[in-house]
């Protein structure tokens, strides 16, 4: 049964909030030392063409030609792809609080987040969040990346919501006081159980708590 409350829509980050981060400076260091690239020089590479990529104006294979397979390397793009995909892991207790939530409020569910497009693609499928996901403003397919603001416009125009409307689960600060600043309720998500308690002041409970019913 649904319940009432302000809050019609949750925009949700992917990395940090739903599953771990997908291509970090932590991820990136796995990679370094597991095929032994020199890290400094990858990190330079990445910074300088990952913002390209992340807009979708480059595949994962032009990116990893800049950042990787510049030189002649002694394993395959494909086991290289395999590892970075193999990165990705869920936080269940998040995906099912969204999911949850989704039901028993009958929110509209927005993902705003910066990826690119493979690795977005492979996140979306593999953890089946097309299931509860009304709407991907993913970087990669809109060609705006977060800080811009003209994501979170946009995203408000696809979900046909005011921004009061609006609760954002954001893990990364900065994005989070952006969105205050633009009228929508904002959590900086650090761990599940702050989380649900910052969701419940906001009138969305996991056990509906007393939030008036409706037909």
């Amino acid at each position: 049964m649904k319940h009432a409350t302000a809050i019609t829509c949750l925009f949700v980050d992917i990395g940090g909030v739903l599953l771990t981060n997908g291509w970090d400076h932590l991820a990136r260091q796995r990679a370094a030392t597991h095929f032994d690239l020199e890290l400094a020089d990858m990190e330079d590479r990445h910074h300088l063409t990952v913002d390209t990529y992340e807009e979708g104006k480059l595949t994962l294979d032009d990116y990893l030609g800049r950042v990787v397979f510049h030189q002649e390397q002694p394993f395959t793009r494909a086991q290289f792809r395999s590892y970075m995909f193999a990165q990705s892991q869920p936080y269940s207790e998040m995906i099912a609080l969204v999911a949850q939530l989704k039901l028993r409020y009958g929110l509209k569910i927005v993902v705003v987040s910066n990826e690119g497009r493979e690795l977005n693609e492979h996140r979306i499928h593999t953890f089946k969040l097309d299931e509860f996901v009304d709407a991907f403003i993913s970087s990669c397919f809109v060609h705006i990346r977060k800080p811009d603001t003209d994501i979170f416009r946009l995203a408000l125009d696809i979900a046909q919501v005011s921004a009061e409307q609006v609760d954002y689960l954001e893990n990364t600060l900065m994005f989070v006081q952006i969105a205050e600043g633009m009228g929508m309720h904002s959590l900086l998500h650090t761990d599940y159980s702050s989380t649900c308690a910052k969701l419940a002041s906001l009138g969305l409970r996991q056990d509906g708590g007393t939030s008036r019913e409706t037909s």
